[in-house]
């Protein structure tokens, strides 16, 4: 710092009492003193404006490496900008740099999105890991499950029923009587009582507490309309009632949930009352349809005589639902693998990511890392009644992944399945009506 004592000294041994000697003094005193603090200023203004032209650099090379690696970047723009036109302010700039930032102003203002650069934005959103959802199990109460024919009950502590469930909402979940499931009110949907959220435990319940339910899986429908009978199973097997066999005539007007037909060479599965004593005199009237799947049925000479005539017909020209998967990761959970590739290619068309789910022979934590890091899932319960099943769909409410359910292999099922996934819609179809969107041509 310039030391001004002796200057002082001197003014003041040279100042006389006289008005024009005092005024001549007392500028000098404060000329000096202003050049102190002149020399005191400048010291802290060249610092920080070193410190603001570095900063400006900074920004101005990460945004410029931003737009080479995300040509077109907004932000990465108007932060370069910025940078730039601080730059240009810098005293003693020569016009060799003054021209060089010029140009370097129009090259960023003329960057511009790729088509590359969108679909590899795409790609890697997809593909990255997703973040640990907050834990929301949304804590239902427990209750124990009682079969019935078709659906079951909810019973609570108390031994009285709560929620009568329809089999649309637990057949994928191959529920048992003992069963015990937190479950909360359903208030989105008035077809159906309760939400199950997911199976928790099971306990043994006393024989005289349950009615013992017989079953017969994958029964064949035979016959003509209004004269249709069940004898045999998809295996063969035969209909046994206190082991005698018996040819069982079947009406669709009694099957609760009737949304799809009952015709020659339906699958249905078939439930009864042990104690029923219907069974001896007239099995028909104590034997229910628990559940009709919904299959292709078989091709008879002159339907695929015509499917020859129209063979030009492409894929492409059927309807098509009005949706888009966005590279969303589409779990399909199917048993033995069956249509694997065909169900890949139903999700592949309408841009999604499918990854395969070996469901029915993993361990329940093998689901569980499958499932935590997808963003739909689609069960397909035809012919797949396994014990784990229910473990998809409690992992998919745990971790918040959309679910939806298809009740057949069929391209229309699985398709309608994911539409409702994405969109938000019930995951069973059941017997409400649901709208899909067509997408226009």
């Amino acid at each position: 710092m310039f030391d001004y004592r002796n200057n002082l000294k001197q003014i003041l041994a040279k100042t006389s009492g006289d008005d024009q000697s005092l005024q001549n003094s007392l500028a000098a005193i404060k000329l000096i003193i202003g050049m102190t603090e002149n020399e005191k200023d400048a010291a802290p203004s060249e610092a920080k404006n070193a410190d603001s032209e570095k900063q400006q650099l900074e920004s101005l090379f990460s945004s410029l490496a931003e737009l080479l690696l995300s040509p077109g970047n907004s932000k990465a723009k108007k932060t370069a900008l910025a940078a730039i036109h601080h730059l240009m302010f810098i005293q003693g700039n020569t016009p060799s740099f003054r021209q060089s930032v010029n140009k370097l102003e129009q090259a960023v203002r003329s960057s511009k999105t790729t088509k590359e650069t969108i679909n590899k934005k795409v790609f890697e959103k997809a593909l990255e890991k997703k973040p640990a959802p907050k834990r929301d199990y949304r804590k239902g109460k427990r209750y124990t499950v009682i079969r019935l024919l078709s659906g079951c009950d909810l019973i609570n502590d108390s031994n009285r029923r709560v929620f009568t469930l329809k089999e649309s909402q637990i057949h994928a979940l191959n529920l048992k009587s003992g069963d015990i499931v937190e479950a909360l009110p359903e208030q989105n949907n008035s077809n159906y009582e309760a939400e199950i959220l997911r199976v928790v435990g099971y306990h043994q319940l006393p024989s005289m507490e349950v009615d013992q339910i017989s079953t017969f899986k994958y029964g064949v429908v035979q016959g003509r309309p209004g004269h249709y009978s069940v004898s045999r199973n998809i295996k063969g097997q035969k209909l046994r009632i206190r082991g005698k066999s018996i040819l069982l005539p079947v009406d669709a007007s009694k099957f609760s949930e009737g949304n799809v037909p009952l015709l020659d060479g339906s699958i249905v599965d078939l439930a009864w009352y042990d104690g029923d004593v219907r069974i001896k005199k007239d099995p028909s009237e104590a034997i229910k349809i628990r559940w009709i799947y919904e299959v292709d049925p078989p091709q008879t000479a002159s339907k695929i005589k015509k499917k020859k005539v129209k063979s030009d017909k492409t894929e492409e020209e059927l309807a098509r639902l009005d949706l888009d998967l966005h590279y969303e990761r589409v779990g399909i959970a199917v048993g033995d693998n069956q249509n694997e590739a065909i169900l890949e290619g139903i999700v592949k068309s309408y841009h999604g990511i499918p990854f395969a789910i070996d469901a029915f022979q993993g361990k329940k934590k093998v689901i569980e890392n499958q499932i935590k890091d997808l963003d739909i899932v689609i069960l397909v319960t035809a012919f797949a009644a396994h014990d784990s099943t229910w473990n998809i769909r409690e992992f998919a409410s745990k971790y918040h992944v959309k679910f939806a359910v298809s009740s057949s292999k069929g391209f229309q099922s699985f398709e309608r399945a994911l539409y409702r996934a994405e969109k938000g819609l019930p995951a069973y179809e059941g017997n409400q009506t649901i709208e899909y969107q067509k997408l226009e041509q």
